[in-house]
């Protein structure tokens, strides 16, 4: 996981990681902001949704529960998902359990 989390780290990740999924055709529309939605703007299908959940998994570790949290929300909710959401929910995860882990040793 990377050392300091915060929404500007995360939102710089999530781009790299959202380009090893989607491709740099991710990049033609201009840069990621958090403003961006899923559906709408990148057009994410089902399959890339599990890609990206793997990759937050490998990047973030398990703290950050992204097919938890998907599955709490609506079918609606999840259509109108955008970039700047995942981000907060990343960087309140993933913060947390860093400042938790550092007491664990």
């Amino acid at each position: 996981m990377p050392e300091t989390v915060t929404p500007e780290s995360v939102l710089a990740e999530l781009e790299t990681i959202l380009t090893e999924v989607i491709g740099d055709d991710l990049l033609l529309d201009g840069p990621l902001t958090m403003e961006t939605s899923f559906d709408q703007d990148l057009q994410l299908e089902s399959i890339e949704f599990v890609a990206l959940s793997e990759k937050l998994l490998e990047t973030y570790g398990e703290q950050v529960d992204f097919v938890g949290w998907l599955a709490e929300m609506e079918l609606d909710d999840i259509i109108a998902l955008t970039v700047g959401q995942l981000v907060d929910f990343v960087a309140s995860n993933a913060s947390s359990a860093s400042s938790t882990s550092g007491r664990e040793a």
